[in-house]
């Protein structure tokens, strides 16, 4: 089985004992802090993965490191991935829950590319427009793509939505030289 099929199922069981069992906020921000020390240990990332450190001693490893940081059930989730030798979808685990949770909240992701970058009231008519197309919240991420020359991309999921006017300009190229697009 692909780490990305354990690492969500792994999340989903997460995700289903903690609303059974009422916690869900909980293990969220419990989780919320083992992704950021992570994200800042590229030490712990590789023992982790390392076949040559054994479960045990990995089990170890994230109790000394969690123990006053994390409650009690998610210290048990992170240990049953340990001894399960799993320890090193823990990083897979969390980005999959984030992922169930936002469905579960309905919020998607949106990358925005624009030209220069959009202004607070600009932005929020962008986002407003999108979830309005999409039905859902957008939780958009802005970033400055120079070579549009203006206009901007929307990238959510696998659609792309290109305003661009390097894409226009390219689209004009193709029906002159008589190019399918």
């Amino acid at each position: 089985m692909s780490s990305a099929i354990a690492g969500r199922r792994y999340a989903v069981a997460l995700l289903e004992v903690a609303v059974e069992g009422n916690f869900l906020e909980t293990v969220t921000e419990d989780l919320r802090k083992i992704q950021e020390v992570l994200a800042g240990s590229h030490e712990l990332v590789t023992a982790l993965r390392s076949p040559l450190i054994n479960v045990d001693l990995k089990s170890k490893i994230l109790e000394e490191i969690f123990k006053n940081e994390i409650g009690e059930k998610t210290m048990i989730f992170i240990k049953l991935l340990a001894h399960k030798k799993r320890a090193d979808l823990l990083a897979g685990v969390i980005s999959e829950f984030n992922s169930l949770i936002d469905e579960r909240n309905g919020i998607i992701n949106a990358d925005v590319k624009s030209a220069v970058m959009l202004n607070d009231e600009q932005a929020k008519e962008l986002v407003n427009s999108l979830s309005a197309r999409t039905g859902k919240k957008i939780r958009a991420r802005m970033l400055l793509d120079e070579k549009l020359i203006g206009g901007v991309t929307v990238k959510i999921g696998d659609t792309i939505i290109d305003g661009s006017i390097s894409h226009q300009l390219e689209m004009l190229r193709h029906s002159l030289v008589g190019e399918p697009a």
